[in-house]
């Protein structure tokens, strides 16, 4: 399965998660601690990150995955009061990173680090090329290995952009 047929080319930002159920805007839940929207995850994500003491917490119920830098919740329960923060997970969140590594890439292992170490050396980055070549070989697993349960090319896009314009400003 290629999960990322349809989210290659879009950010976190503005990805879209299919749900079984579609909810309109004003239902989609809001992380208790910090009131942004959430998106869907499925619960078999939230199962394959958190740590094994925590499995039995997330048995039952929908979770919504929190987005929000600054917030240390990753997953919060859409009807209920259960919320997972990111020292509840087995995998470090690139989101919520501040420190090396940050991850971005889940499938195939590519931080933050190695976008800035070969645009250091070359001026560029030929890493979300290769990230795109091997979705397209349907060998990526971002569904279940990336906590938001999205594709990650947007978030490497995004930071590759980041650090580029970095890069040429400090020329």
């Amino acid at each position: 399965m290629n999960c990322c047929a349809v989210e290659e080319s879009t950010s976190l930002d503005n990805s879209l998660v299919e749900r079984s159920e579609p909810r309109s805007e004003s239902l989609i839940p809001a992380c208790g601690n910090c009131l942004r929207q959430g998106r869907a995850v499925s619960r078999k994500t939230v199962m394959l990150m958190l740590k094994p003491d925590l499995l039995d917490h997330a048995m039952t119920g929908k979770f919504s995955f929190c987005s929000a830098r600054d917030c240390p919740v990753v997953y919060f329960e859409d009807e209920g009061n259960r919320c997972f923060t990111v020292g509840d997970l087995r995998t470090r969140v690139g989101l919520k990173g501040k420190e090396d590594p940050i991850p971005l890439c889940y499938c195939f292992g590519f931080d933050e680090s190695h976008l800035r170490d070969e645009i250091s050396r070359t001026g560029e980055t030929t890493i979300p090329e290769k990230i795109s070549r091997l979705i397209r070989e349907g060998l990526c697993a971002c569904d279940t290995r990336n906590p938001s349960g999205l594709c990650c090319l947007g978030e490497v896009n995004k930071t590759a952009k980041r650090l580029l314009s970095q890069r040429s400003e400090s020329a």
